[in-house]
């Protein structure tokens, strides 16, 4: 997700930040100043309310990481986990490929969050009677909050964990994972439209206007994001049994290592209106040059620069093979433009951005039937 922040590992999944969080952070921790009891000093409910917000935003973490390290265990692979105005997300990179392991993964989150809820209850019950009223406060509204996250996750709303639920229920059913994921989907936009009917008619009726406009938001979030949901599942469909070979472009010359970056521009770049070329010899792949490294050099150096002096060597670039499936091929050039194919050793092709992209939307306007 774009616009977020490393926040560093957690059992090797990458945890991130993003600016929206902010937002919510912000909401929250003013809602728990008004929520903890108003004979405590305000200095006091600020730092519980600020203290409660991070423990909740924990607990989304570990929801997120309930899912994450069951898909991992299931050798499904999880890029990161990103929390945002909406709380968290776990970007798992690929489906699972049984219903059962589906349900698993699905509805683990929502189960430990119903876990923390029951511990934290007990908590405050011990705390309330120990008269720590404010501390009871938190741990009451921490319960309240997480019984409150799984039961809005297991709304059967694709993509929440509900929506998966019931889309691996439906598979299991009839057998056919698009089907289920169609009809996931709709059930998913449905529930995302009575979220903002629902919001509009709080607005109109009790003019809550705060609460209205929330309810409209979460519904107009639900409903792209449902919709995203099924237009990857099209589009992993599509790609189904396509390898790199088949978007390889393999008339790409190749830049001698000597060449001087004068005779790169003027016998290359010009002539092709190319911007990255393999740098090779003999077909052995040595490195990348492209555009962006040429204008970070003086252009009265050029006719003392080697493409050697400029290039990206061989070991730090991202490699592609003809057979490599393309999904593993999007995910792998996320962060860069071109991607050098290599068969057995030898360079064969070049894969640039653009043109994948191009194939990708012309595959998807012709439909998910075709095959190479």
């Amino acid at each position: 997700m774009r616009g977020s922040i490393n926040l560093g590992k957690i059992f090797g999944i990458p945890l991130r930040l993003h600016y929206t969080w902010f937002i919510i952070f912000t909401l929250v921790t003013i809602s728990l100043v008004l929520y903890f009891p108003g004979d405590y000093p305000i200095v006091e409910r600020i730092a519980f309310g600020i203290l409660a917000s991070i423990l909740f935003f924990a607990c989304i973490i570990i929801h997120e990481l309930a899912h994450s390290v069951l898909a991992i265990r299931n050798n499904i692979p999880v890029k990161e986990i990103t929390l945002f105005v909406f709380g968290g997300v776990s970007h798992i990179t690929k489906e699972a490929t049984r219903p059962n392991t589906e349900l698993l993964i699905a509805v683990v989150g929502p189960l430990v969050s119903l876990a923390m809820g029951g511990i934290f209850y007990g908590l405050s019950i011990l705390l309330a009677q120990a008269q720590q009223t404010l501390i009871a406060s938190l741990m009451q509204w921490l319960a309240i909050i997480n019984v409150v996250l799984a039961l809005f996750n297991l709304i059967p709303g694709f993509p929440l964990d509900g929506g998966r639920v019931f889309r691996a229920i439906v598979w299991r059913k009839t057998g056919n994972y698009f089907r289920a994921t169609y009809i996931a989907t709709n059930v998913g936009q449905g529930i995302a439209y009575a979220f903002m009917v629902g919001g509009l008619a709080i607005i109109l009726v009790t003019h809550l206007w705060f609460n209205g406009l929330w309810l409209i938001f979460i519904g107009w979030f639900l409903h792209n994001a449902a919709r995203a949901s099924y237009q990857q599942v099209l589009l992993r469909d599509s790609l189904s049994g396509l390898t790199v070979r088949h978007v390889t472009d393999y008339g790409c010359p190749l830049a001698p290592p000597e060449l001087s970056l004068r005779e790169l521009a003027q016998s290359y770049i010009l002539p092709t209106g190319r911007t990255s070329f393999p740098v090779a010899r003999e077909a052995t792949l040595e490195g990348m040059v492209t555009l962006r490294d040429i204008k970070k050099i003086p252009q009265n150096r050029w006719d003392t620069t080697t493409v050697r002096d400029i290039m990206t060597p061989a070991n730090k670039l991202k490699i592609a093979y003809p057979n490599q499936d393309i999904l593993s091929l999007l995910q792998q050039m996320e962060g860069t433009d071109h991607i050098p194919v290599v068969e057995e050793g030898k360079f064969i092709g070049i894969v640039d951005r653009e043109d994948l992209n191009r194939f990708l939307r012309i595959r998807i306007a012709l439909g998910t039937k075709l095959r190479f």
